[in-house]
């Protein structure tokens, strides 16, 4: 095909000659012009699993497009290497729209549906719940517990449940987790049957060890391999490292309370626990963790190209790493003060923050963490279809 009859093509497709269904969004419309294109061009087809996915589709549905936003991981590497990015008149930018349909995604599948609402001013709905969340606990622990037990130094077997008791502390992270887990799951089929396309794929071994090695490694987060393009047209790793740093936080912080909830109801050892405790070292290096990977992705978020960003969704992604950073640094503080007077203030302003992340786990950005998983693994599948 000569370049004039190339330039022809992609004309058409930047002027968005096929109508988009009425009930499609904006910008999954503006999605599928900026792929027909990307389809056209195809510079960028080992850049990351997006483009060769998108190369095994001729046209773009909705669900196609919603699979692709999420199975993109935001390297960037496609904007800055990309001839047709803005300035230029055909304004491709794959990581700002997809970030948008991502949310989008989001909000589709919530369950229940209505709920879904809450992704539109994330950042306030954020910071909101975990203020109301956080003063809730702490006016309760004060109105409700003797000041001679709240403000004294508490140690020995049972000294947190002193301040706050052991049935009352589990039965509520047990209610708010477990709902989230549930609505997390429900969100998730609701996405899989939402993007799965026409002809059934094979699920196989195969295809679940990919998806699961792409999870664990986040080799995605590398782009093609080098890297992503976080403040301009530069490779580097820090994301991806900052994301597992975060992910091996959350992992050791759920083993920290697995094997607590062991020497508890099976061994008999009531917390605190000494330093060197298998929980206590797993809970302590997990606040670690999470505090570094928080902290420096927010710090990437500042410093960070804005073209490619998709700016009105800032406000929820540095409200919920605050959060996070927030638990983290809470956690690391009890662990300090557990021995002291001010023991009881921090375990409730703790305990107030991780009963805040649980409310607004299935309505927060961190939904892209199964929607990504099952991306992932439909790409696998459709690899070996």
């Amino acid at each position: 095909m000569s370049q004039a009859s190339d330039g022809m093509k992609l004309a058409a497709y930047s002027a968005g000659t096929e109508a988009a269904p009425r009930t499609e969004s904006t910008t999954v419309a503006e999605a599928r012009r900026q792929m027909e294109i990307c389809n056209a061009c195809r510079y960028c087809e080992g850049y990351c699993a997006v483009f060769p996915a998108m190369a095994m589709r001729r046209a773009f549905s909705e669900g196609d497009l919603t699979h692709l936003a999420n199975l993109c991981h935001n390297c960037k590497g496609c904007f800055h290497s990309c001839q047709y990015a803005p300035p230029h008149p055909f304004g491709v930018n794959i990581p700002a729209t997809f970030a948008t349909i991502r949310q989008e995604s989001y909000a589709e599948y919530a369950v229940p549906r209505a709920m879904g609402r809450l992704f539109e001013r994330n950042g306030t709905v954020v910071a909101g719940i975990s203020a109301l969340a956080l003063t809730l606990v702490l006016l309760l622990v004060v109105a409700l517990q003797d000041p001679s037990v709240l403000w004294s130094a508490q140690t020995g077997t049972g000294a947190f449940f002193r301040v706050i008791p052991y049935t009352v502390m589990v039965n509520l992270a047990s209610l708010t987790f477990g709902w989230a887990i549930v609505a997390m799951i429900l969100s998730s089929w609701r996405y899989w049957r939402g993007t799965a396309p026409r002809s059934r794929l094979p699920l196989s071994g195969p295809a679940v060890a990919e998806a699961t090695m792409d999870v664990v490694l986040l080799r995605n987060l590398g782009g093609g391999g080098h890297g992503c393009n976080d403040l301009d047209d530069g490779f580097a790793q820090k994301r991806r490292w900052l994301h597992q740093a975060m992910a091996g936080g959350f992992l050791l912080c759920f083993a920290a309370t697995s094997v607590g909830t062991v020497y508890h109801h099976i061994l008999g050892w009531f917390s605190p626990h000494p330093f060197w405790s298998l929980p206590v070292q797993l809970g302590t290096w997990g606040g670690v963790l999470l505090c570094i990977g928080a902290a420096g992705l927010l710090y990437v978020k500042a410093v960070t190209d804005p073209a490619p960003v998709a700016r009105r969704l800032l406000g929820g992604e540095v409200a919920m790493l605050a959060l996070l950073f927030l638990i983290g640094a809470t956690g690391l503080l009890l662990l300090a003060v557990r021995h002291t007077g001010a023991m009881g203030i921090t375990l409730a302003l703790h305990l107030g923050l991780v009963l805040a992340f649980f409310l607004v786990l299935p309505y927060s950005k961190m939904m892209h963490a199964p929607f990504r998983a099952l991306a992932l693994l439909r790409n696998a599948m459709e690899k070996r279809r």
